[in-house]
């Protein structure tokens, strides 16, 4: 099943998009923050991402939502330290963090392919709210 990872400058945001995102999906699904610093400090922490990536790649792909245009520099430089077979299933989708997460969530939760999994998120940048 597609993993999704969450990249915040926020640990306790990441943490909560991935609670909110986990009660969509099924059992077994990996759905993991990286937010935050090591020191608990507000920002994006490149090496916490990688091995978020690493740790959420089952072999079916990961999708990476992210907070802030800093997080996505952080995540691509995280992507320097994977190996091409890994980097070949990773990709980060150009969509709203929340909504994007729960929509991939729900995608992967059926078996759908890391194509169908970022088209889900990209589509929530439609979603009307009111």
């Amino acid at each position: 099943m597609v993993g999704i990872v969450i990249v915040s400058h926020s640990a306790k945001i990441a943490e909560g998009i991935c609670d909110l995102a986990r009660q969509m999906g099924r059992e077994g699904q990996i759905i993991l923050p990286a937010g935050g610093m090591p020191d608990g400090g507000i920002g994006t922490d490149a090496m916490l991402i990688y091995k978020s990536l690493i740790d959420a790649d089952d072999g079916d792909g990961v999708i990476v939502l992210a907070d802030l245009g800093s997080a996505v520099l952080s995540t691509e430089t995280a992507f320097e330290f994977l190996c091409e077979e890994q980097r070949s299933r990773v990709a980060i989708a150009d969509a709203p963090v929340v909504e994007g997460a729960i929509l991939a969530t729900v995608q992967a939760s059926v078996g759908a392919a890391l194509p169908e999994v970022m088209e889900a998120a990209i589509s929530a940048r439609e979603l009307k709210k009111v």
